[in-house]
């Protein structure tokens, strides 16, 4: 890192861009300042003005100490260096007491409600969630407190965020106090004087901060959100947020799993989660039709810049696509910011003047139109100071994108290999230097260092080439960076070390400013995308704790717990917790969530089970755990039942909650069976689920087709029986007409009606694999990939046999005899006798053999019909490899042996050459050999001794290991015999649903009346997408309801009240214990000190707050 002066003004350049939370710092803080329009009067501006003029020129206010908590103004204030090393040093080591960043953030919340009780009615976000956010607000104000200004935007917008919260000097006392106390009860000493100051001025000014932004801004933010709502039609989802508010306290997860940008909180009105911004192709159309009456702000806003003369200015629906974020986004500065930056971007590809003011014109306009009614001065005033904030942001960077590419576009050009390498180990090395924990992260080798490197350049200058497309890249990188748990504050020294280097490679102070903004920007888009998909639940999956798992769900209202597993949106991309803990290999996570969702919850008014939200968020669910987690299987299913623990006479209600597994969203057929059965598990198809949804496919869809199907077959092997068995077997005498005609006939039928359809399949499939590749080696031979299973191979040998057949058939040889005045016995039309034919009639014959042989093969599909049938053929499938075994050792043995008895001179003929010697050998291993010949043996004492070596060998030893072989291959697949069958009929059954007709397929859904909710016991009518089969009581016992039901408040927006994942052990609860008497032992001996030091008395205290705190000090 280079030592100069000028190099280090650059690099702290380079930080003001990037916080340590990846926030934006330096001069761009949007409410510093304000640009107003030419024709706007004085006393507008200063009624929409963030601060006055005074306020804007203030110095920085340089004090050791506040010491009071300063309601009146919100200037930025320096803290001098050693209080920001003494507050950060004993932040970092509370930090470290703790086991986690969760635990030290709920350390923080137990001390809040210990030491003031009063205090709780401001909490109502559930406790894991709140502590969390206390945590993370914590840690972003201390990091900032170097920068005056970074901390000023971070107050500000935390600010923002405590809108609805009645913040006071008396509370913000008490807050104070109690983190203060929590210190010293956590690092004893080690809290000196200095940092005791700092913790109280830092607290003072930022609770004043709240107070003060709360007082000036709050009405007018609340102006702007139900104004949009309104404009965009969305003023019931409006009240409904506000309602949902009042029944469940704070309703922001800090997940934001609807809608992630969104900051506003009850007070403020909730903005709507969604509203559709129409793509550029819609408003084309929008355009023409003029006869349409715009119901949303969008529609209006097209149809009044037509109406205005602005319809060729193409830039404004740029402006219009963000301008739904910006208005979500206005309490929130660094996205404000962010979203500003990626418009301007945008907005430089346009060539032509960009006038801001007509924009403004046409939207004050428009939201007028909208927002008729309600529409007063107040409006006015705040949309003019939200417009003005987000013009000023415009116009600080026109112009400016252009230079910037070609600058970052020369100098990335110019780089050499060896530049590229250079680059590549410096931003590493000053990286670690910056961040020496960053070596604890960045655990890949160093070429996917340099690799990530490399991306970093690139997606500096895609940014300026094509924002939009980059943004979408960016969130998909930081919703993986979710995952994998970086902490967001390596960012910044990331940046620093970038740019210190791009520093040291080039002279170019343009190319340099604009690496570094578009570094910073990328930067802040990642850490904001991370700390958006931070969620509870994601932080429990990274720790793989099942504990941690129910403690994060349980916060999440009942009607949303779902999507908390389900989904995380960041703009416009997503990403499932659940599949991340699958892919990520937090098994135990991703077990404990699947239970939580197929659990079935109820209260007076409503069931709530997630097997719905699973299927359709994931319909692959079947497939991604059979090819990932086939451990979890047996819990998803096992969650697809209900069983009732009532019965009467002598059965139960069990519910077969099957839809997904039939049919896809569109009604079709549904993949999982076929994915299943892929698994090739002989037991997951035997779960009662698979069994039960298989068995409905099989007897209700499939089993007319398949036997339809199999017909043909049948009746094609019965016309080929009869030709080649039953027609030349009639009688001993000669063939008559009539049967020559008819085995002409019946011959021909084979050849036409089966030879040629399986001819054309097996040509058709294998045209198709070997276009798509679909190819297997065998010995080093392409093979097409449908041989794989043994029926196409069957097949195809009997193709080939029936081939043969056709090329070898006698009664086509002796048609070219048919003139012949020749006579021979069985002459006469279609002859097969003729003398000319005699070599053909012997190939023909041993072709027709096989070709029998492979058709009653192929007849032993039709044993899936009976599951046992089909067990016994494929356990005897399944041994035969064994039998493969020893007749191969029994002909290694024969030839073996023959050879060397061809080496004695002996005077037995049995045994006279290598043949012979072969034949006799297999003759007495299978028995067949005479007994009257063991004579001439005996006469030869080695050949004796030969023979009877083959004889314990062949005889005693390998058939005795063949009966030992099979039994134990009998019994491996005795267990799962069941299973292979039901895979075999699975094949079956998917391969033929294909094929049912859709009226078919229709009626069979229709007849299931899966669209009905089930009863779970008389007059309990529950949840539909199922089927209910009674069972004996006595298959399943089952004595707990399977249905966890509530009593209370019946709003969707209510936690369930069980306290899943909220118990705490007993360790906890002793550990509490333990802080608990050794604050009060020190309180006793006068060490606390902590209530009544410095800053604001309790003086400032209502009557009601001051009996609070003093029971909370006893």
């Amino acid at each position: 890192m280079s030592g100069s002066d000028d190099e280090d003004d650059h690099a702290e350049e380079a930080l003001e861009e990037v916080d340590d939370d990846g926030n934006q710092r330096g001069s761009q803080n949007y409410d510093s300042t304000i640009i107003d329009d030419e024709d706007e009067d004085d006393e507008e501006e200063d009624a929409y003005n963030y601060m006055d003029a005074n306020d804007m020129n203030s110095q920085l206010a340089n004090t050791n100490a506040i010491t009071e908590v300063q309601d009146q103004s919100f200037d930025e204030v320096k803290f001098p260096a050693d209080t920001v090393e003494e507050v950060q040093a004993i932040w970092n080591a509370f930090l470290t007491t703790a086991s986690s960043r969760e635990a030290a953030g709920e350390a923080i919340y137990a001390s809040l409600f210990d030491a003031a009780p009063s205090l709780q009615v401001l909490f109502k976000t559930p406790r894991a969630v709140m502590a969390l956010r206390i945590m993370s607000g914590i840690n972003s104000i201390v990091n900032n407190m170097s920068n005056p200004s970074s901390l000023k935007i971070t107050v500000e917008t935390l600010g923002f965020q405590h809108l609805d919260l009645e913040v006071t000097v008396p509370r913000v006392i008490m807050f104070r106090d109690a983190i203060i106390d929590l210190f010293e009860m956590e690092l004893g000493d080690r809290l000196t004087s200095k940092a005791k100051i700092g913790w109280r001025s830092i607290l003072n000014y930022v609770g004043g901060a709240y107070i003060y932004v709360r007082v000036n801004y709050a009405e007018r933010l609340k102006i702007i959100a139900s104004s949009w709502a309104t404009a965009n039609n969305k003023i019931a989802e409006l009240v409904a947020g506000q309602q949902e508010g009042e029944e469940e306290g704070e309703e922001e997860e800090e997940e934001a799993q609807r809608n992630p940008d969104r900051k506003t909180t009850n007070d403020l009105g909730k903005i709507p989660d969604t509203i559709t911004i129409p793509g550029s192709e819609d408003r084309e159309t929008e355009k023409k039709s003029t006869m349409k009456v715009p119901t949303t702000f969008d529609e209006m806003f097209m149809f009044n810049s037509a109406v205005m003369g602005f319809g060729q200015n193409m830039w404004m629906e740029e402006i219009l696509e963000s301008f739904d974020t910006i208005v979500k986004n206005v309490s929130n500065s660094y996205r404000l910011q962010e979203e500003c930056d990626t418009l301007a971007l945008r907005i430089s590809k346009y060539k032509g003047t960009v006038n801001l003011a007509e924009f403004k014109a046409v939207m004050l306009a428009s939201l007028r139109s909208m927002v008729p009614k309600d529409w007063n001065s107040a409006h006015e005033v705040a949309w003019t100071w939200l417009w003005s904030n987000v013009e000023r942001m415009l116009k600080s960077l026109m112009g400016k994108p252009k230079v910037q590419e070609k600058a970052l576009e020369r100098f990335l050009m110019s780089m050499t290999e060896d530049n590229q390498n250079f680059f590549r180990r410096e931003l590493y090395k000053r990286f670690f230097i910056l961040a020496p924990a960053g070596q604890d992260f960045f655990k890949q080798s160093t070429t996917r260092l340099y690799w990530l490197a490399d991306r970093v350049v690139e997606m500096t200058i895609e940014m300026y080439r094509d924002p939009r497309k980059s943004v979408e890249q960016i969130s998909t990188v930081g919703l993986r960076h979710v995952g994998y748990g970086v902490p967001t504050e390596f960012f910044a020294p990331y940046v620093t070390g970038a740019v210190e280097v791009v520093r040291s490679m080039t002279s170019d102070e343009t190319a340099e400013d604009a690496f570094r903004w578009s570094l910073s920007l990328i930067a802040r888009m990642l850490v904001r995308t991370i700390n958006e998909g931070s969620t509870v639940v994601m932080r429990a999956i990274n720790t793989n704790n099942s504990k941690q798992l129910r403690k994060a769900v349980a916060c999440a209202p009942r009607g949303k717990r779902a999507l908390w597993m389900l989904n995380i949106t960041v703009g416009t991309q997503s990403i499932s917790p659940l599949y991340w803990a699958i892919e990520s290999g937090s098994l135990e996570t991703a077990n404990e969530m699947i239970i939580d969702l197929l659990t079935i919850r109820a209260d007076r008014d409503n069931y709530y089970y997630g097997c719905d939200d699973l299927f359709e968020r994931h319909r692959d669910v079947i497939f991604r755990l059979s090819s990932m987690a086939e451990v979890l299987l047996p819990t998803l299913l096992d969650g697809l039942i209900w069983r009732s623990r009532l019965t009467k006479h002598g059965q139960r209600r069990v519910n077969y909650y099957i839809q997904h597994l039939l049919m896809d969203a569109e009604g079709k057929f549904c993949q999982a069976l076929e994915w299943l059965v892929d698994k090739q598990d002989p037991v997951i198809v035997c779960h009662p689920v698979v069994v039960l949804f298989s068995d409905l496919l099989w007897t209700r869809a499939a089993l007319r087709t398949f036997l339809l199907g199999r017909c043909w077959f049948v009746f094609t092997l019965i016309v080929f029986f009869t030709s080649q068995a039953i027609m030349q077997e009639l009688h001993d005498g000669d063939i008559t007409d009539v049967e020559r005609i008819a085995t002409f006939g019946l011959r021909s039928f084979i050849y036409l009606g089966s030879f040629c359809p399986l001819l054309y399949y097996h040509i058709k499939m294998s045209f198709k694999d070997f276009k798509s590749g679909s190819l297997n080696r065998r010995l080093g031979i392409p093979v097409p990939q449908y041989f794989g299973d043994y029926k196409s191979k069957v097949s195809a040998l009997l193709v080939l046999a029936l081939a043969v057949m056709l090329i070898q058939e006698p009664i086509l040889w002796c048609l070219q005899y048919k003139d012949s005045s020749a006579s021979y016995p069985g002459s006469g039309l279609f002859t097969k006798s003729c003398p000319e034919a005699a070599e053909q009639k012997q190939v023909y014959e041993g072709a027709s053999m096989f070709a029998m042989l492979f058709y009653w093969i192929l007849v032993l599909d039709l044993t899936i019909l009976s599951t046992r049938i089909s067990a016994f053929v494929l356990v005897c499938r399944r041994v035969l490899p064994e039998l493969g075994l020893f007749l191969l050792a029994l002909a290694f043995l024969i030839v073996t042996f023959a050879s060397s008895i061809s080496a004695l001179e002996h005077s037995s003929g049995d045994f006279g050459n290598i043949p012979q010697g072969a034949l006799s050998l297999l003759e007495i291993g299978l028995g067949m050999y005479p007994t009257s010949l063991y004579e001439s043996v005996e006469a030869e004492p080695m050949l004796m001794v030969a023979v009877s070596c083959f004889i314990v060998i062949a005889i005693i030893f390998l058939l005795s290991l063949i009966v030992a072989q099979l039994n134990g291959a009998y019994m491996a697949v005795y267990t799962n015999m069941l299973g292979y069958a039901r895979l075999n009929r699975g094949k079956v059954i998917y391969q033929t649903v294909a094929h049912v007709s859709s009226n078919h397929w229709s009626r069979f859904l229709a007849g299931l009346s899966l669209d009905q909710r089930l009863e779970f016991n008389e007059g309990d009518i529950g949840v539909a997408g199922g089927i209910q089969v009674p069972e004996p009581q006595n298959a399943n016992p089952t004595t707990m309801d399977m249905i966890r039901r509530f009593g209370g408040s019946t709003s969707p927006a209510m936690q369930w009240p069980d306290g899943e994942g909220l118990a705490e052990d007993d360790t906890n609860k002793f550990d509490r214990l333990e802080k608990l008497i050794l604050k009060i032992s020190k309180s006793a001996t006068g060490t606390g000190g902590g209530k009544k030091k410095g800053g604001a008395s309790s003086m400032g205290l209502t009557s009601s707050d001051k009996d609070s705190d003093v029971s909370s000090n006893e």
